[in-house]
């Protein structure tokens, strides 16, 4: 093992992919990730996780290529590549803290991710065409939902870099910050999210995520015929009641996720 670091911080699970010198992911690690973002989802004490990489050059530079040349085989483990990019189960949020290079595999890890936090360093790229494959982590998938179809094609067809402040731009990342804050900068969106009522926050993904192929008026019968339990266990949550009843009492609410 050793491929990552992890750190609980209250409610905060930290995931650091720690692979000298371009945290690149192999069989192992991959495992050793949807082990912990397994637990991640199965801890009801844990309401956001963080992943990063470690260092200042690389958040991840995917898949590692050396390792598979040596034979190591493809087995990502059940969440699918890094432990996440197939995880379709996990209703808590996850934000990419990138740090570096997000290349291949590690921008489609990014990419598996709600939110993302770049450095003024960090840039995305899929160079898999370029080596005689394809980015099946999601890339294909993923990034032309995230981007212009047109900009999107162009990345996976030809393997060009985005900027951080590009993506930005797009729409594809939420912050950018200078080297060095970016775990700041990650941790303090963590909290908000933890200020949040988890049923609540945990209802808003698992809608999104049902009814991202859907019509509004689909989307609506989504909920309303109960295709999204999240939803409805929300609803009918103590929680429910105690952010209307903290809200006209003048005080901060106390959640208890039920």
């Amino acid at each position: 093992m050793g491929g990552i670091g992890i750190e609980r911080t209250g409610r905060v699970l930290e995931i650091v992919i720690d692979r000298p010198k371009a945290n690149a992911i192999d069989s192992a690690t991959s495992r050793e990730m949807g082990e912990a973002l397994a637990s991640f989802r199965d801890d009801p004490e844990l309401l956001v996780a963080i992943i990063t990489g470690a260092g200042e050059r690389f958040f991840s530079a995917g898949w590692d290529l050396k390792a598979a040349v040596a034979g190591d085989t493809e087995d990502w483990g059940p969440g699918g590549f890094a432990g996440l990019t197939e995880m379709f189960d996990l209703d808590k949020p996850v934000i990419a803290a990138v740090n570096g290079y997000a290349a291949g595999g590690g921008f489609e890890l990014a990419l598996a991710c709600d939110l993302i936090v770049a450095s003024t360093t960090a840039s995305f790229f899929l160079p898999e065409v370029r080596l005689g494959f394809v980015a099946d982590a999601g890339g294909v998938f993923r990034l032309p939902k995230r981007l212009p179809r047109a900009v999107a094609m162009e990345m996976l067809l030809t393997g060009r870099r985005m900027s951080a402040e590009e993506a930005a731009r797009w729409g594809l990342v939420n912050n950018v910050v200078e080297p060095g804050e970016v775990m700041v900068a990650a941790r303090r969106m963590a909290q908000e999210i933890v200020q949040a009522a988890p049923l609540a926050v945990r209802a808003t993904k698992a809608i999104v995520d049902a009814t991202a192929e859907l019509s509004e008026r689909d989307g609506y019968d989504a909920i309303r015929i109960g295709r999204v339990p999240a939803y409805q266990r929300a609803l009918e949550s103590e929680d429910a009641q105690e952010g209307p009843r903290a809200f006209t009492q003048g005080r901060d609410p106390i959640w208890r996720g039920r």
